[in-house]
């Protein structure tokens, strides 16, 4: 089972001093639309090549568009051993709307 983190609660949890790593799986198009910043973008399709890049040590909170791509994502990085893994509920389309009206959506 993947564990959710809402947006609010990734956020509180960053700011709190928690080790976080926002994995952005999307697009480059989706990121010239709205993006997180300090988010690690990996491309979806490059997640298996680029597992070195992931720290198996840090939680990874994976988001995407609305949360569909980033669960996959998600399930796949847990298969491969890492342990602590959640998806990020709603995804940009959430944090924007809960976080920041100036994101733009689509």
């Amino acid at each position: 089972m993947i564990d959710e983190v809402t947006p609010a609660e990734f956020v509180q949890r960053r700011d709190a001093g928690e080790d976080l790593v926002l994995l952005d799986v999307r697009e480059p198009r989706e990121l010239d639309i709205a993006a997180v910043p300090g988010a690690l973008h990996i491309r979806m399709s490059e997640v298996p090549a680029r597992l070195g890049e992931l720290d198996r040590d840090r939680e990874i909170v994976v988001m995407c568009h609305s949360g569909v791509r980033s669960l996959a994502v998600a399930r796949f990085l847990q298969q491969q051993g890492y342990a602590r893994v959640a998806n990020l509920a709603g995804g940009i389309s959430r944090w924007g709307r809960e976080l920041d009206p100036s994101m733009r959506q689509y």
